[in-house]
């Protein structure tokens, strides 16, 4: 893992009261108000996950083969790496409360094992399954296990979170190298097409 996702990890575990669990149990409290919070992180982590998911797939298909080792400079990651780099972290983030990665990942090189699209796409969707069977594996209570190694008040809620902004972070940086070379992500292709057609409706 980099620098910048421990930077990521430290942040968020040092500003837990910014979680949304958080925020409502603090409200919760000040108010008086007992009743069981309404947030439900499980599904809404899940749902808003698998719609990233869908993005990376559809760019990385978006890209063409002879741009998957663009980089910005010399010292960033290509567009490969940065694909590969969203699907080991998956593996990474979840074996933080214990989640245990495939047998055949290996983190120091696993970035740069492939430039192959077919490839990268089939590593996504792995890494994604891996993910979704381990949030699904967990209980309301799994999600406010304490893990103390990673801070006094972390818990395992927090490290889905962590994995959700995580995942954020690298989808704008691909949108940015897709636009760089010109590249129209295709969700916006759909949004325009659409728009273009409630227009000509209009007429």
């Amino acid at each position: 893992m980099n620098k910048m996702f421990f930077a990521v990890l430290f942040f968020v575990l040092g500003m837990r009261v910014s979680t949304p669990a958080l925020t409502q149990n603090s409200d919760a409290a000040a108010s008086g108000d007992h009743t069981a919070p309404s947030y439900n992180m499980k599904a809404q982590s899940l749902e808003d996950l698998g719609r990233v998911q869908k993005k990376f797939v559809d760019l990385a298909n978006a890209v063409p083969a002879d741009k998957m080792t663009w980089r910005p400079s010399p010292d960033s990651r290509s567009f490969a790496e940065v694909f590969l780099h969203v699907a080991g972290e998956r593996y990474g983030i979840l074996a933080l409360m214990g989640a245990t990665p495939p047998a055949s990942f290996d983190g120091k090189t696993f970035e740069k094992s492939t430039t192959d699209r077919a490839q990268i796409v089939d590593d996504l969707n792995k890494s994604w399954d891996f993910s979704k069977n381990t949030i699904n594996g967990m209980s309301n209570a799994d999600f406010a296990k304490l893990l103390p190694k990673l801070g006094p008040q972390a818990n395992a809620g927090d490290v889905v979170y962590i994995l959700v902004a995580d995942a954020h972070e690298h989808l704008g940086q691909l949108v940015a190298y897709a636009r760089e070379n010109g590249i129209v992500p295709p969700w916006t292709v759909e949004a325009q097409k659409k728009a273009a057609e409630k227009k000509a409706e209009q007429k």
